[in-house]
């Protein structure tokens, strides 16, 4: 099982490519982490992987098919800002049922108490919307977690209990991780593969 993009491009303007022929496969189980610049288009391919974003050409396949489109995605991506995922007129229980409906094991487990299920995303933080972001990606149809700098904008403390839990996780359920950063130390604690986004472009 992999998450594959074959000969991929895509440029914002039909003048410049962000993302130019570019390949690259990603195993289930395996933690992969992909290294570059802000603004180099890493964001970019990661919502291409998502299937958020079309290519201008090239291929993204999930197990040698595309990805669906009109049912679950097993193909999930989690955003470095949860705000801009997260409808801010829904409470945060509607929010995490809007795509599956967990456990109460399983909300306990990802740190979500239970009087922020009530809440609204402007009464709580960074880090505790980023835990609903992480729960909403982590339905039982997952296979393949794209997460774009989820904890970038953290404090120390919650970076270690968010990358604690989400590793915990894909390690029990061996779920692909496919980790967008520009920071070589977090993908080396974290990833046992990495990729440097200017070498997929060669």
């Amino acid at each position: 099982m992999q998450l594959e993009a074959k000969n991929i491009s895509f440029g914002y303007s039909k003048s410049k490519k962000i993302i130019d022929n570019l390949s690259i496969r990603i195993p289930s189980g395996e933690r992969t982490a992909l290294i570059g610049p802000s603004g180099c288009g890493k964001s970019t391919l990661a919502k291409i992987l998502a299937g958020y974003i079309k290519p201008d050409r090239g291929e993204v396949l999930f197990e040698g098919k595309p990805l669906p489109a009109k049912t679950y995605c097993p193909v999930q991506l989690i955003y470095q800002h949860p705000e801009k995922s997260i409808n801010p007129r829904w409470k945060m229980r509607r929010t995490l049922n809007e795509a599956w409906k967990p456990e109460e094991g399983f909300i306990k487990k990802i740190g979500i108490e239970p009087e922020w299920m009530n809440r609204y995303p402007a009464e709580l933080s960074g880090g505790e919307m980023q835990r609903f972001s992480i729960a909403r990606a982590l339905g039982p149809e997952t296979r393949f977690i794209l997460a774009d700098e989820i904890t970038t904008m953290l404090d120390v403390i919650t970076q270690a209990q968010i990358w604690d839990l989400m590793l915990s996780v894909v390690r029990e359920r061996n779920l692909g991780l496919f980790v967008v950063t520009h920071s070589e130390e977090l993908a080396k604690q974290i990833c046992n593969n990495i990729v440097y986004f200017e070498d997929l472009m060669k």
